[in-house]
């Protein structure tokens, strides 16, 4: 039997509320980029997307308990799908206006935790725009942009100031007609926080793991191939086969998001898929955000509001989150390098590749400013 390893509970994953610390000493002195040894890797296919436990060489046992990971990936899937007629979020926007529903509480909880990131981020996170991503969606499919007009009425039926949320009820209301809630920008992450505590939990599992769901959402435990965590890529946005850099990711969840994949172009102009909520239209401005926090649901949704808010926005923002680290990249000015703003990661985290990367002088002040929080 393997040794008794400390679990944590879903609410303790969900509420961020204590994270665990940075380790001081990720990287090695040396500027070499850390590189992966051999893995073990089983995948299934899930949310649209693969998902995958990558484990080090070990005891056919821990196959097993991988397996059983990614089975509750596909249980978070079933209640969360909002493309499953029956599942828990399709018959809740369906009876939520009508009267308040009681849910069970993981599902409250994701749900409680979607709208303290709402508050935080001045809405820039909202998981109650089910109106505005259908319409975009369906404009797409048409070879449009929507009318302003079209625009206008989405956003009257969208926004989470519209829910009421009773705890002592594990409940939860919708006080205008016509609202969608949409997990996707939270989906994955609480899918991935989920399948690692049940890994936690399962005997014979294995003691280091990479969980992630579409590459873009990753939770990391334990060390790999002689580093204290798995080496993990920052993706260079303008030129997608190449790197930015690496870090070492242990005992954490990181969460990428950008629009250099996802978009579509519409009389000369190009349009993300990553949406405002505020206004209803498509963010203009970044290439990308990657970010690290304890949780892989807040990592997901603090990534795609960083992207919302732009460089400067989410800077300030990073203060109700001392336990967060972001990779936050805009459009470079001219030239093919990239000027990465990072918050709340120290320097020697990441190795860069200096070709591609130019660090401003804002670096030193803002990893200076984290410093003050606690990591």
């Amino acid at each position: 039997m393997s040794e008794p390893r400390p679990t944590t509970t879903r609410r303790q994953v969900l509420s961020a509320l204590k994270p665990a610390r940075i380790s001081e000493e990720i990287l090695p002195a040396t500027r070499v980029q850390p590189s992966a040894g051999i893995t073990v890797r089983l995948t299934t296919r899930a949310m649209a997307c693969d998902f995958s436990v990558i484990m080090n060489p070990g005891p056919t046992e821990q196959i097993e308990a991988a397996g059983k990971a990614l089975e509750a990936i596909h249980a978070s899937e079933a209640w969360m799908s909002i493309y499953r007629e029956n599942s828990e979020f399709s018959q809740l926007n369906r009876k939520a206006a009508d009267a308040p529903q009681t849910l069970r509480g993981d599902i409250f909880e994701l749900i409680q935790t979607a709208q303290k990131i709402h508050l935080t981020t001045d809405g820039a996170f909202d998981i109650a725009t089910g109106a505005l991503t259908r319409l975009w969606r369906a404009c797409r499919q048409e070879q449009r942009i929507p009318a302003p007009t079209e625009i206008e009425a989405a956003l009257a039926i969208s926004g989470m100031q519209h829910l009421t949320l009773n705890p002592q009820e594990n409940s939860v209301a919708f006080r205008t007609p016509g609202i969608l809630l949409d997990p996707g920008a939270i989906g994955k992450g609480y899918a991935l926080d989920d399948a690692a505590l049940q890994l936690q939990q399962i005997e014979h599992s294995p003691q280091s793991f990479l969980l992630h769901g579409g590459h873009s959402s990753l939770k990391a435990f334990g060390p790999h191939n002689g580093h204290r965590g798995w080496p993990i890529g920052i993706g260079n946005p303008l030129f997608t086969e190449q790197r930015l850099g690496t870090l070492l990711l242990c005992d954490r969840a990181m969460a990428t998001s950008g629009s250099n994949i996802q978009f579509y172009r519409h009389e000369g102009r190009r349009y993300g898929h990553i949406l405002d909520p505020r206004t209803g239209w498509p963010v203009d401005g970044m290439l990308s955000v990657t970010v690290l926090a304890p949780s892989a649901a807040v990592a997901d949704a603090l990534s795609t509001a960083f992207f919302v808010m732009g460089v400067e926005k989410a800077c300030l923002c990073c203060k109700n989150w001392p336990e967060v680290g972001a990779i936050l990249i805009p459009f470079p000015d001219k030239g093919r390098k990239v000027c990465p703003t990072v918050i709340g990661i120290p320097e020697d985290h990441i190795v860069w590749d200096e070709d591609q990367v130019v660090l401003q002088d804002g670096f030193s002040f803002l990893k200076q400013a984290s410093s003050d929080a606690t990591l």
